[in-house]
């Protein structure tokens, strides 16, 4: 019972972090534009976000007894996140080497 109170915090957790990165579009949306320093700073965020909702969705899906929808979707939206974060990673090494 408390495993399973534990396991439902870390999935509402997973599920809110999972979402956090997404909030780097609000000043895309309001047309803002950031300093350097300040993007910088938001981008090791957004990466650090992306990892740890994945981390903790793993761990709330691994266990057949805690699966639902909302472990499963924190996990999706966090696999998708990091997932095109590689991607920018290796179209920019990719770009860099053709240059």
């Amino acid at each position: 019972m408390e495993v399973t109170k534990k396991l439902q915090k870390l999935s509402l957790a997973a599920l809110i972090v999972s979402l956090l990165p997404l909030v780097a579009l609000v000043p895309v949306f309001l047309k803002i534009t950031l300093p350097d320093g300040v993007r910088t700073v938001w981008a090791i965020c957004n990466i650090a976000l992306a990892l740890s909702g994945l981390l903790f969705s793993v761990i709330c899906v691994k266990g057949e007894e805690s699966r639902s929808i909302v472990n499963i979707m924190s996990t999706i939206i966090s696999a998708v996140l990091v997932l095109m974060m590689l991607g920018i990673v290796a179209l920019a090494l990719v770009l860099n080497f053709l240059q």
